[in-house]
């Protein structure tokens, strides 16, 4: 974190990732000093200036003007119009840029800070996509990363450092498995979370009270996902030391291949790389 502590970062839209972001950046030793975002709603500035010290505005220019970093995280219909307001106020301070706007290739972030099609005017701005993913709230997040042919080593050290304050972050070689990561990561949580609420369904099912099914089931997740990472062992391997022949274990994994959940999984994760890539437009 010894680069990010001596930059300016800040922040265009101040919705909940970019507040866990800031959170992230002030827990790791950031001065908030140095974290500025801007949101339009008054509440939200309110709220991010109570709850992390950070300085706010409403304008997106006055971040831009003061940051030797950019965080760009508004919806992706405003992207054109929202860094094409940018252009002037970024032009002394040439920040690095970086988007977790869903589903906007680098191509079209460049063409929206130059004012140019790439291919009349190749963009000089340095920028780095992302794809986060909602624990970064807790900062257990997700991340993976790419940058344009701009952004340097030193750029991408950077961004990885920025998400790192809130979880993991993978480098990705291209930017078309960010569109395999937003299939995974990016929408595995909601994949997890109907998972979970299916198990504590399931105990309520067979007997226990409502509270202690979803307790043992949250738990049960959590740990099972910490044995992995902790032990570094393949969740077959793991898997297979908990299921004894003629058991319980293997019983229940009998219904779960016969009801498809491999195969719904691996379903879901390809329609959501399916639709990524849709809303991308290639």
């Amino acid at each position: 974190m010894t680069d990010l502590r001596s930059r300016r970062v800040g922040f265009v839209g101040g919705g909940a990732m970019a507040e866990a972001l800031c959170g992230g950046l002030v827990a790791a030793g950031v001065p908030a000093a140095q974290i500025r975002a801007s949101d339009p709603e008054a509440q939200r500035r309110r709220l991010l200036a109570e709850r992390l010290g950070i300085e706010v505005y409403a304008e997106n220019r006055d971040v831009v003007a003061s940051s030797d970093v950019v965080v760009v995280a508004v919806k992706p219909s405003i992207v054109p119009r929202a860094l094409g307001e940018l252009r002037d106020a970024a032009a002394k301070t040439r920040p690095l840029w970086i988007s977790i706007v869903a589903g906007v290739r680098l191509s079209a972030l460049a063409e929206a800070l130059s004012g140019e099609a790439r291919e009349a005017q190749p963009s000089s701005a340095r920028i780095v996509r992302a794809m986060p993913n909602t624990p970064a709230q807790v900062r257990c997040g997700a991340t993976a990363i790419c940058g344009n042919e701009r952004a340097g080593a030193d750029d991408l050290a950077l961004a990885r450092a920025l998400f790192e304050s809130v979880g993991i972050c993978w480098q990705a070689p291209d930017e078309s498995l960010l569109d395999a990561v937003t299939g995974l990561s990016g929408s595995g949580p909601a994949f997890v979370f109907v998972f979970l609420e299916a198990l504590a369904d399931a105990g309520v099912r067979v007997g226990l009270p409502r509270d202690a099914a979803a307790l043992l089931a949250r738990q049960t997740v959590l740990g099972a996902a910490r044995l992995v990472e902790v032990t570094g062992r393949h969740p077959a391997e793991l898997k297979d030391q908990v299921t004894s022949p003629g058991g319980t274990t293997i019983a229940g994994l009998e219904r779960l291949e016969a009801g498809g959940l491999r195969a719904a999984l691996y379903e879901a994760v390809a329609a959501a790389t399916r639709r990524s890539k849709e809303l991308a437009g290639s």
